[in-house]
């Protein structure tokens, strides 16, 4: 466990022992929630649509799609 400090921004840096075990990178996405009274911190999985191979979609569907997948790299 290691204890971090609430920046004058509200920001808070992750301990280098916890970042290294759980492989965590700059830029990666992580999902804050409250539990109780604590603050959970998770990595965030995006939820993603697979598409099975073969299946055969028409054109709107396609464009809803990636119009989707475009929204969430925006994100």
């Amino acid at each position: 466990m290691g204890v971090t400090k609430v920046t004058r921004n509200y920001q808070i840096t992750i301990p280098a022992e916890i970042r290294r075990a759980l492989g965590i990178k700059e830029g990666e996405l992580l999902e804050v929630y409250l539990e109780g009274d604590k603050i959970i911190i998770r990595r965030f999985e995006r939820r993603r649509k697979r598409l099975r191979l073969g299946k055969k979609l028409p054109p709107e569907e396609i464009e809803r799609i990636i119009e989707e997948g475009m929204k969430e790299c925006a994100e």
